[in-house]
């Protein structure tokens, strides 16, 4: 690489509001994350008319692997959005379902969901628009 003497381009210094903004965005991110998942998402609003067994969210959720489906679960568990309970038959049955943390996300949820409903023709003709260039 050859140096064309022209001076390196500097960060313009981050205002004050800014840094608080992007600090409080790295505790928000991974959440985001979670709860913006695709799977995460679906499960939410399959899991919003009631609880299902696992059997259910796979034959309902088009296109997830019993491995993903697995995995989510667990992560949304963990984050306290969906509760397990392990009925004592022979073979176990295993129910899901939301908890009030996870019904209060159902909310927003529905409403992206209402969004990109609204807006899908607008993205798909930005997208052609874009492709065609």
């Amino acid at each position: 690489m050859t140096n064309t003497g022209s001076k390196p381009e500097t960060k313009p210094e981050t205002r004050p509001e800014t840094r608080h903004v992007l600090e409080r965005c790295r505790n928000v991110a991974p959440i985001l994350q979670r709860v913006g998942d695709k799977w995460s998402m679906l499960i939410i609003i399959v899991l919003i008319d009631g609880p299902c067994r696992f059997s259910v969210l796979k034959r309902t959720i088009d296109g997830i692997s019993q491995q993903m489906l697995t995995r989510v679960l667990k992560a949304l568990e963990r984050d306290g959005l969906i509760s397990r309970t392990t009925y004592p038959t022979s073979p176990p049955q295993v129910e899901y379902a939301l908890t009030e943390l996870g019904l209060s996300l159902s909310e927003p949820v529905l409403r992206l969901g209402d969004w990109v409903r609204d807006n899908i023709g607008r993205i798909e003709a930005s997208r052609e628009t874009y492709d065609a260039r």
